[in-house]
């Protein structure tokens, strides 16, 4: 199945990926961001709020953006 995913981290890109049918969001965070901390995302599927088990659906689009950025002054 396939999904536009939008890492906003860093430089940032977006692409489509391949992702097994019933993929969780938090599955996919797994995989694309296992080294960083999901409470430090703001996380959207088709531009709206989710939950971690929402599962995704064909043609979702997925976004992760850091809500705290490296090396900003608070």
């Amino acid at each position: 199945m396939r999904v536009l995913f939008i890492n906003n981290d860093g430089g940032g890109f977006a692409d489509y990926i391949d992702v097994k049918p019933e993929t969780t969001v938090a599955q996919l965070f797994e995989q694309k961001s296992s080294h960083r901390n999901p409470s430090d995302y703001l996380i959207r599927v088709n531009r709206q709020p989710c939950t971690s088990d929402q599962a995704l659906q064909e043609d979702d689009r997925v976004s992760f953006t850091p809500t705290k950025i490296e090396g900003a002054s608070v």
